[in-house]
């Protein structure tokens, strides 16, 4: 009885493929919805808003499921979710703080030093 306990608890998980296929059919429906954003010209801050967040609801379907983060012990999904989630962090503080960067540079060093001048 022991030796057919360890080889269940050894075993491979398995999961059904109904959650695979659903998942597919949500990814596809994102990436149509991503198409669309073209398709309708949206411009601006919306276009870009709703690309990224597509973008990003795909990229947790893929890594949750197809990944198997879904099914991680926890401290294995912070130890590699976290490090993504600190840079995106920096990227956006950095994204927030280049107008100051850019306009101390022209205060400080003239409109003309600048690599990419305003027009």
């Amino acid at each position: 009885m022991t030796a057919h306990k360890n080889h269940v608890e050894n075993a491979p998980q398995q999961h059904p493929l109904r959650v695979y296929l659903i998942v597919w059919g949500w990814l596809f429906i994102l990436s149509a919805c991503s198409y669309l954003i073209d398709y309708l010209g949206l411009q601006g801050y919306l276009r870009w808003s709703l690309i990224l967040m597509f973008m990003m609801l795909k990229a947790g379907l893929i890594i949750a499921f197809f990944m198997h983060m879904k099914w991680e012990r926890g401290a294995l999904s912070w130890a590699i979710m976290l490090p993504v989630v600190a840079v995106l962090a920096f990227v956006v503080l950095m994204a927030l703080e280049s107008d100051y960067t850019f306009d101390t540079r022209v205060d400080n060093f003239g409109p003309n030093t600048v690599a990419f001048p305003h027009k």
